[in-house]
């Protein structure tokens, strides 16, 4: 990690108190649910723990979208989203958006955004206005599909865990099921076989096309360890080398299965 980062586990407020360092730290900075493995933060305990030790809160909102989960309702003081991924929706975009609570904060990114020149250019705007159009439904059908595929991948051989908020099981649902409105169109699994099962497994599918974005209404498939998060090998962020990540999309959902099953074996 870079000079004045503290990594610290988000589903814990208390070892994020921990990492803390009084009268330095000003940001703490939350992805919920998190890439790949899919844990869920309590941004309503992490904007008390934050504002108490004098900073904000800023949450990574990209994997639910504005649709699925608010987080300035719970307390955060500034949502950062990728508005390549599912606000615009449709892989033809390439952008981003803070969205502030604070009149004073929102004056200040608007006064480094025109001075670094950080502008999206006019059609990628209306891309995105394009995109957000469509966002509500698009985002059902995200849950919809995720939640059959996740329902297949549970009690296939091939899989030895399965990483969703949407699952009972996952250590974190509870909180999920509190402040999301639905457990979206992400879905991570590892492989039982190992590293090398997965790597065929990405590269035998027909629907889900090996690619390493998301939020789109085509389904994507990658392989985190060699792909997104090649760049934390050997840190403690490093993800399992069997760990397969999927972005499931708008296609017809039994399709998707059977391309799974498929490229399982």
């Amino acid at each position: 990690m870079g000079p004045g980062l503290h990594p610290a586990a988000l589903t814990d407020p208390d070892a994020v108190a921990a990492a803390i360092v009084p009268g330095r730290t000003k940001v703490v900075w939350v992805e919920t649910p998190t890439n790949p493995l899919l844990n869920i933060a309590d941004i309503a305990a992490l904007a008390d723990v934050a504002h108490a030790a004098g900073a904000i809160l800023v949450v990574d909102n990209t994997f639910a979208s504005p649709y699925l989960q608010q987080p300035l309702r719970l307390g955060a003081d500034v949502v950062v989203h990728s508005t390549t991924k599912y606000l615009g929706g449709h892989s033809d975009v390439v952008g981003g958006a803070l969205v502030a609570a604070d009149a004073e904060i929102g004056e200040q990114l608007a006064y480094h955004q025109n001075a670094m020149g950080a502008v999206a250019g006019p059609f990628d705007s209306w891309l995105v206005l394009r995109g957000i159009k469509t966002l509500g439904v698009r985002m059902d059908r995200h849950n919809a599909n995720a939640a059959a595929v996740v329902d297949m991948l549970t009690s296939h051989p091939a899989v030895s865990q399965v990483f969703y908020p949407g699952l009972p099981d996952h250590p974190n649902h509870d909180v999920a099921a509190r402040q999301m409105r639905g457990f979206g169109g992400m879905v991570s699994f590892r492989v039982a076989a190992g590293e090398d099962a997965a790597l065929k497994a990405v590269n035998r599918t027909a629907l889900f096309t090996l690619a390493e974005s998301l939020g789109g209404v085509e389904s994507l498939i990658e392989h985190p360890g060699r792909m997104t998060h090649a760049s934390a090998a050997g840190s403690p962020l490093e993800v399992p080398a069997d760990l397969v990540r999927l972005s499931v999309g708008l296609e017809t959902v039994t399709d998707l299965v059977a391309d799974l099953e498929h490229a399982l074996g």
